[in-house]
C-alpha cells in the first residue's frame, strides 16, 4: 500500500501520459493506492468539470482511506515545528500528508518537491 499525495492524483486524473500518472495507475489497478482526508479535500477543491467530478466520486468508493487520527495529528504538530526550525516553509496539507504516511508506515507516492524536504524530517521523528 502507498499513500498517494494530491500532486500525483492530479497527474493521474488529468494527464495519464505522465510518469506520475502512470505510477498512480499501476497502484490503482493493483489495489495498492490509498489516500487520506486532506488529499480528498484538496482534490475536491480543485475538481474540474463533470467528468473529473464523476471519476473522483467513483474512486472515492474504491480507494482505501488512511485515517488522519490523533497519532497523525501529534506527528504533524512535531513535524510542523521541525520544518519551521529547519527553515522549511511548506504547505500544512503536505505536513499532514507526510505525517500520515510516517505514522501509518506507508511509502508516499508524490511528484511534489516539498516532500524531498519534509520526508527526511518526518522519518527522523
Amino acid at each position: 500500500m502507498k499513500l498517494v499525495d494530491t500532486s500525483s492524483w492530479v497527474e493521474y486524473l488529468r494527464d495519464r501520459e505522465s510518469e506520475a500518472g502512470d505510477n498512480v495507475e499501476v497502484l490503482v489497478l493493483s489495489g495498492e493506492a490509498a489516500w487520506c482526508d486532506i488529499t480528498l479535500v484538496e482534490l475536491w477543491h480543485g475538481a474540474r468539470g463533470a467528468m473529473e467530478k464523476r471519476e473522483l466520486a467513483e474512486m472515492e468508493k474504491e480507494i482505501e482511506r488512511i485515517p488522519v487520527n490523533a497519532p497523525v495529528w501529534r506527528c504533524a504538530s512535531k513535524l510542523a515545528l521541525r520544518c519551521r526550525e529547519n527553515g522549511t516553509n511548506v504547505p500544512i496539507s503536505d505536513i499532514i500528508t507526510a505525517a500520515c504516511a510516517v505514522t501509518h508506515k506507508l511509502e508516499l507516492e508524490h511528484c511534489d518537491k516539498h516532500f524531498e524536504e519534509i520526508m527526511p524530517l518526518a522519518k527522523a521523528l
